[in-house]
């Protein structure tokens, strides 16, 4: 199973998200510090989920973050996230 897929897997898990995307970017970061020939290090992650209606977004991600602990044990390097809550 490819990192990106976990992650979809993860966030999915957690947060039970109305929308998720989840896009490698590693290749834009080839070369810079953490990349790894193979790729898989860099990610932008757009979520919407009820989870993070409410929470700032030091906490949206925060929270992000603490899902993928194992993820950035494994060799994630970076995440650009664009968290929001669900407006009612």
């Amino acid at each position: 199973m490819t990192r990106e897929l976990r992650i979809r897997d993860i966030l999915t898990r957690a947060f039970a998200p109305e929308t998720l995307e989840v896009v490698d970017d590693s290749a834009r970061h080839a070369g810079h510090a953490g990349a790894a020939p193979e790729g898989e290090t860099h990610f932008n992650i757009r979520i919407t989920a009820a989870t993070f209606t409410g929470l700032s977004r030091l906490a949206q991600q925060r929270a992000i973050n603490k899902a993928l602990a194992k993820e950035f044990e494994t060799g994630l390097h970076a995440l650009s996230i664009k968290a929001d809550g669900v407006e009612s």
